[in-house]
């Protein structure tokens, strides 16, 4: 694994921290308001976690993460980051970028670790600040 792919794991990791500690919080005020269990085990933590990551990227081009391990996201083609780029780069990141690392685990990292599938598919890329 190359050292970017690295950085960009424990800056994964460090916002997930980070959106599990906003997700209680937002849970324990949900709880009262809706019973229905599959909220609390998938929307919650994917609206709160996407919602955290689309308003640091669009302000800074940075998470919390990313800021720590000296990393930042850009738009390949030098353009201000777009909405329909960080959905699409989330959404792809969730669901189908896990099936490609399990089909080809080789060629999951581009370009030392600097673009990996999701960052293809939404036109951007992570570079060293």
């Amino acid at each position: 694994m190359k050292s970017l792919t690295k950085q960009r794991m424990k800056a994964l990791f460090i916002d997930v921290a980070i959106s599990t500690a906003v997700t209680v919080g937002v849970e324990y005020v949900l709880r009262k308001k809706v019973k229905n269990e599959f909220i609390h085990t998938v929307v919650t933590p994917t609206v709160v976690m996407w919602s955290l990551e689309y308003i640091q990227l669009k302000q800074c081009r940075q998470t919390v993460g990313y800021k720590l391990m000296g990393l930042e996201l850009r738009s390949k083609t030098g353009f201000e980051l777009t909405p329909i780029q960080l959905f699409k780069r989330m959404a792809y990141r969730d669901t189908l970028s896990n099936l490609q690392y399990i089909i080809n685990r080789h060629s999951f990292e581009g370009e030392a670790g600097a673009v990996l599938p999701h960052d293809r598919y939404a036109g951007t890329v992570v570079k060293e600040v």
